[in-house]
């Protein structure tokens, strides 16, 4: 990492002040100790850093430190990052395992509390965090919040651990993130009643300006699947103040090309004024979660990105604490590895163990959305061959499986539209929010395999063909690689590469595999004990008995 510097000049971009004007800022101790106005010409603006409002760092499939490497090439300073993805695996520890790898870097991660683990009791997960690990957490300085309280049903229901698990947040004045898709009306109203501030999960425009109206902010999100910038964009005109902008899920290969900067030129291509745009980017994280993240006053830390212009917005540099972390597309964070932590107890599968009997009757499919994190329910006739419901690539209707990762139980046996392979088969154990072994083929054989690979591996995404076997090992908590991030990200290009390859027309096949097993989002998942309806919240039966009419 280079020396600290002592002092910046250039065009001070005032974003709570809406004012520009040139300037040097004086630096010692990683602090702004003063600011001088100037009257020179300068051809680069001083910007507070940008601030990810929501984020699994698991996603990436990196560890935090190999995260920030590649995030502060792209102008990104902070994170509000929701560990529940290995909490689910490892509990508690891997909260910890996150901080401590974190603090590693500069980059300044700030973590919450899993509000959800596990995220629903119609599938099985590694470990869970009740009351008394709750309290636990939000004791801590580097805990910021309470994360996104998925089970809203357990928030309009008075469910007694949910609702504990508010009041201890409230007790120590942290803020509450929501996670409630859809809900409008007196049920919304409850929702955010119970001190729930935030929703990155807003369906429509209409339901987002319904939760701006009661007092939430809405978070604007753009990751590898779920693509909500262009629904949501108009929002900031009027109420750039209520609004953020996050990724929550960002996989590797699309994080080396941008991060929140690309969100700030998008928005900015959209004619929004700069100052609005910077609000959402750098400001409102900053003031909504307490962050101790500078924003170019005197006395703040000097946390700060130079730009080449407003219109551009090329990220020429990046200062954490007064420290150049990344200047001109290079980080200047040290890599390094971490410690193996991992939560996997199942044996290898045989083929027999995917196969489905066929019962007379039509079957609920999993119809997958692009872009969307949500999914239609369809009723279709099956293909049936010897006795047995197989995949239909004709109709692209393919045999999906999830395989408990943390014992050895029967597997969950499903179907779902649009991932449009041709052959082969695809499988990750990155599967939210249990994180079992999620896999889609063109036939139980190519299942086997692939889920087999992961097994194999203790963790990982993987593509098998007739004649060729592609992973990239997940080996921390079979979430995340404990490798560089540019090698990860050319390895996870691979496997996309041929995930398409074998006929996926998906952006993200991976991505949007993990979340066909997220119960929490309606309208029809697969978990690793059958499917699952999103909207009544119950199991639902894969093959649709026809009942035989009485004679």
């Amino acid at each position: 990492m280079k020396e600290e510097i002592k002092a910046v000049s250039g065009n001070i971009v005032d974003v709570i002040n809406s004012e520009i004007y040139p300037g040097t800022l004086m630096i010692s101790e990683g602090k702004i100790v003063d600011i001088v106005r100037e009257n020179d010409d300068y051809e680069v603006y001083i910007i507070p850093g940008l601030v990810d409002a929501h984020i699994h760092i698991e996603s990436s499939i990196l560890i935090p430190l190999e995260f920030a490497r590649v995030a502060v090439i792209h102008g990104t300073v902070a994170t509000v990052s929701d560990p529940h993805e290995i909490a689910n695996v490892l509990g508690i520890n891997g909260v910890k395992f996150m901080i401590e790898n974190g603090e590693m870097s500069p980059l300044k991660f700030y973590f919450g509390a899993p509000s959800c683990v596990p995220a629903t009791s119609f599938e099985t997960n590694g470990a869970s965090i009740g009351l008394e690990e709750t309290e636990e957490l939000l004791k801590l300085d580097r805990i910021k919040y309470l994360a996104e309280v998925m089970n809203f049903r357990g928030v309009l229901n008075d469910d007694p651990v949910v609702s504990g698990k508010i009041r201890i947040a409230r007790k120590y004045a942290k803020p509450i993130d929501g996670h409630a898709p859809g809900l409008r009306g007196k049920d919304l109203e409850k929702y955010i009643k119970v001190g729930i501030t935030t929703d990155h999960e807003c369906v429509t425009r209409e339901e987002a300006l319904e939760k701006i109206k009661l007092g939430m902010k809405v978070l604007i999100r753009e990751g590898s699947a779920s693509k909500d910038f262009e629904e949501m964009i108009p929002l900031v005109e009027e109420h750039y103040e209520s609004c953020m902008f996050c990724s929550d899920d960002k996989h590797p290969d699309d994080l080396v090309k941008g991060h929140i900067n690309d969100l700030v030129k998008r928005a900015l291509s959209c004619g929004i004024d700069v100052m609005k745009v910077l609000r959402v980017a750098c400001v409102n994280p900053v003031l909504h979660y307490g962050l101790d993240v500078g924003l170019l006053r005197k006395g703040d830390s000097a946390d700060f990105i130079l730009v080449d212009s407003l219109d551009n917005f090329n990220i020429l540099k990046t200062c954490i604490n007064g420290e150049v972390v990344a200047e001109e597309g290079r980080s200047f964070i040290s890599g390094g590895t971490s410690e193996i932590v991992n939560n996997f107890n199942v044996n290898r599968k045989k083929v027999e163990d995917f196969v489905l009997p066929y019962k007379n009757g039509g079957i609920n499919v999993i119809e997958a959305i692009e872009h969307r994190l949500i999914t239609d329910r369809l009723s279709v006739t099956p293909k049936v061959e010897n006795g047995c419901v197989v995949s239909d690539v004709e109709r692209d209707i393919l045999k999906m499986v999830v395989v408990n990762r943390y014992s050895d139980t029967k597997a969950a046996i499903g179907f779902v539209k649009n991932f449009g392979l041709k052959m082969g088969a695809i499988a990750s154990s990155v599967a939210h929010d249990s994180h079992n072994i999620i896999s889609v083929g063109v036939s139980d054989e190519y299942i086997c395999r692939a889920v087999n690979l992961i097994i194999e591996n203790r963790g990982g995404v993987c593509a098998v063909s007739q004649d060729r076997e592609v992973i990239l090992p997940l080996p921390v908590a079979g979430i995340m690689s404990n490798d560089d991030y540019s090698s990860v990200a050319e390895r996870y290009a691979e496997i996309d590469k041929m995930a398409k390859s074998l006929g996926s027309t998906l952006h993200a096949p991976f991505m949007t595999l993990s979340f066909m097993a997220l119960l929490v989002i309606p309208r029809i998942k697969l978990s690793d004990k059958g499917l699952f309806d999103g909207e009544k919240f119950e199991f639902i039966n894969v093959i649709k008995v026809q009942k035989v009419p009485k004679v």
